[in-house]
């Protein structure tokens, strides 16, 4: 059960990294996931970006179109809408606000134990 909780909140987590990769540009799906490896998120199966992308699309927060690409068979481009754009300030929002507790938390914490 512990597992199925830290799988969501990571899939909520890199949904809202996913809302800022495509805020700078659109980029499809190995290109999202390279980026995300730029960031520390390397252990992320490709099995997890692609249907997570499907999801935000179904949620109307991305829209895609397909693209030449230089290298072979089109590429299916993502980028933002504008419920994407609120959602991604929402993210950034609540995103702080936790961070800001849980470090609070844990400088408190540890403090008590030195």
């Amino acid at each position: 059960m512990a597992n199925d909780s830290n799988t969501q909140m990571l899939k909520g987590i890199l949904q809202g990294c996913l809302l800022f990769l495509l805020a700078d540009q659109e980029l499809y799906g190995y290109a999202i996931s390279e980026a995300l490896s730029k960031y520390g998120f390397n252990d992320i199966p490709k099995g997890t970006i692609y249907p997570l992308l499907m999801t935000m699309e179904k949620k109307g927060l991305l829209h895609s179109q397909s693209k030449p690409s230089p290298d072979g068979p089109n590429r299916k481009y993502y980028a933002l809408t504008a419920a994407g754009i609120t959602a991604k300030r929402a993210f950034e929002n609540q995103w702080n606000s936790l961070a800001s507790s849980v470090e609070q938390l844990i400088k408190e914490k540890s403090s008590h134990e030195n």
